[in-house]
């Protein structure tokens, strides 16, 4: 499973090119930026606040002090569960709205839900659980069986408050604790907090004018009604028979549910505003010799090939152990660079005009892979993309373009209006025709890119002399590492934010949450009962990542409009945060050598 060669790609005129991105991305850029979406609490709050498959039991409220709370039980928070737990800290508990583990594997159980990355080194803390993905993109119903996996292995369940939904934090500083507040009516009390909320489950709506005038059915993909679709994860919709739909959003969720819904409604429109990359999924089964070959430490190995491949380059003669469409671009940039023999006189500038012809030409393949498999030459065209490489994150199915054959598809390309023009009672319009149905599903994302307040959605948020976080933050990040600012004892982040970033997410919330558990099993053991950052180190940190920045805002500025670069507002806000640019492992190093100092350098102690 890991004999990869590069990939033949065609020449390219990558001036014409070039052109033809900016004329595209102009086509879509819309003043608004991100007030072109809709909050789901602005009229849609019944349809979206409650749990679809956990069923809300009636309870007292809790009244309890801990030492560490863990709010968020996906992936960030499940991980610094399981570190905590080899660090020796125990008294922590885990406050999620879900009704289970799985944060966005819990929330998102749309038709044919499958992770797009390689499930070897997505899926956390494999071999610490003795587990082994089934295929190399595991779908929904496998990324959230690890997640209870990982639960049932650290014993969290014990630890878990679910159907939870923490609306304020304020720091006590008599107690020196955080004072909790639910929608429970709890009064939680604790030392520590690990902020662990990811951004996956908090959807947005188009801010089409009409939306709340439709009389049909609609949902999102990320609450989808299986009630009104029938069927599962898997597929068989037979409740869409006779059914006419419209899907808006051909990201990631989209190019997933579309296929499935085209098999069993009568008609389904597709309103597209931008195209995506579509790769070839090619997924196998997890070969039985070849897990039975790793040896411990194979998933280190593998996520830092990863890492390196979508955000690095390949060194001479390094494999690619991972060898899809993330990698595809290093991949061939390595093997030209070595059959040209031009590592030796390549310079930073020569290295960055050639990875730029290699994404060219591989964004190039994507599109001439559409015309292979899409018979409509006028189809075809509208759903070939036109930007960069990880301008958009990219897609992979072998059903989404055959879908676009069946005579019971419509692809509305709606980049010339930016987008829908209207949702009447009846249906969509767009180019000035309306398009009658019975269904919407908006595949429309999740706030990810949206202000602070609305991502942590925690109101107040107060820490010494009840100063607003958001307030704080609010010309920009002042971080130590990433991790704690000054002003909010006792409280930790996760996520993008000042520190490293890598193609493996949950790599990344790993790095964080074996940090978080050094410092808080060396807190307890030393006695400590409040700590925060200095401002001095704070600001160290700040200047730190500021002298290491790499200014990609042209490539940014660039990009068609999407999450990724806040839908082209300007100045760009990346969904990376403010990255440590040197690198994920070299923020690995930095954390590391603190640790091995022992003395919690740039923090002020209480006892």
């Amino acid at each position: 499973m890991t004999d990869c060669t590069p990939t033949a790609t065609p020449d390219i005129d990558i001036d014409a090119l070039r052109t033809r991105y900016l004329a595209e991305r102009d086509k879509r850029l819309r003043s608004e930026g991100q007030d072109q979406y809709r909050t789901t609490e602005d009229g849609f709050t019944e349809a979206y606040e409650g749990d679809p498959y956990t069923a809300v039991e009636p309870r007292e409220p809790i009244t309890d002090e801990i030492e560490v709370a863990i709010l968020g039980g996906g992936w960030a928070g499940l991980i610094a569960g399981a570190r905590l737990t080899e660090a020796g800290v125990t008294d922590f508990r885990i406050i999620e709205l879900g009704g289970d583990f799985g944060g966005a594997w819990y929330w998102n159980r749309y038709p044919g839900i499958q992770c797009d990355t390689d499930s070897y080194a997505y899926l956390p803390l494999l071999e610490e659980t003795g587990y082994m993905p089934v295929e190399k993109y595991s779908r929904g119903d496998e990324c959230f069986a690890h997640a209870q996996r990982i639960g049932k292995h650290y014993n969290l369940y014990d630890r878990a408050i679910f159907s939870t939904l923490v609306r304020s934090l304020e720091w006590d500083a008599e107690s020196s604790r955080w004072k909790i507040g639910t929608n429970r009516g709890d009064d939680i009390r604790a030392r520590f907090v690990i902020m662990a909320q990811g951004p996956f489950n908090k959807p947005k709506l188009p801010g089409i004018p009409g939306i709340d005038e439709f009389t049909g059915h609609s949902f999102h993909s990320a609450r989808w009604d299986y009630a009104y679709t029938g069927g599962s994860m898997q597929g068989d919709l037979d409740g869409l028979a006779g059914k006419k739909v419209a899907v808006i959003g051909t990201g990631a969720s989209g190019i997933q549910v579309i296929p499935h819904i085209a098999r069993s409604a009568e008609h389904l429109y597709v309103f597209q505003r931008t195209p995506s990359y579509i790769y070839d999924r090619g997924d196998v089964p997890t070969d039985p010799e070849w897990a039975a070959s790793l040896q411990p430490g194979w998933t280190t190995e593998r996520k830092r090939n990863f890492h390196t491949a979508a955000f690095e380059a390949f060194a001479p003669g390094q494999p690619d152990l991972i060898c899809d469409g993330w990698t595809e671009v290093s991949r061939n940039l390595e093997a030209h660079i070595s059959a040209t023999n031009g590592w030796a006189t390549l310079t930073p500038e020569k290295f960055m005009e050639l990875r730029e012809i290699e994404d060219y030409k591989a964004m190039e393949r994507a599109r001439q892979r559409v015309d292979e498999l899409v018979d409509d030459p006028e189809t075809a065209e509208a759903l070939k993309a036109y930007y960069r490489f990880l301008c958009k994150r990219p897609c992979f199915s072998d059903a989404y373009l055959p879908t676009f054959n069946r005579d019971n598809v419509t692809l509305v390309d709606v980049s010339k209006t930016k987008g829908v023009e209207r949702i009447t009672a009846k249906g969509v319009v767009a180019d000035g025709v309306e398009h009658e149905v019975d269904c919407i599903v908006f595949a429309s994302g999740f706030e990810i890119t949206t202000d602070l307040d609305r991502r942590f959605g925690i109101a107040p948020f107060t820490g010494r002399d009840g100063l607003s976080l958001y307030e704080h933050w609010a010309d920009g990040y002042r971080t130590l590492h990433g991790l704690t600012t000054r002003g909010f004892p006792n409280i930790f982040f996760t996520g993008f934010i000042q520190g490293g970033v890598t193609a493996s997410t949950t790599d990344m919330f790993d790095q964080q949450a074996t940090h978080l558990a050094y410092l808080l099993a060396k807190a307890t053991t030393d006695g400590v009962t409040s700590l925060e950052p200095t401002e001095e180190a704070v600001q160290q940190w700040c200047t730190t990542i500021s002298e290491t920045a790499v200014d990609n805002s042209a490539f940014q500025l660039e990009c068609t409009p999407g999450y990724y670069n806040n839908e082209g507002e300007q100045p760009i806000r990346s969904h990376l945060g403010e990255p440590y640019w040197p690198g994920f492992h070299a923020m690995g190093d930095v954390l590391q050598a603190w640790r091995d100092a022992g003395d919690l350098a740039g923090l002020d102690l209480e006892k």
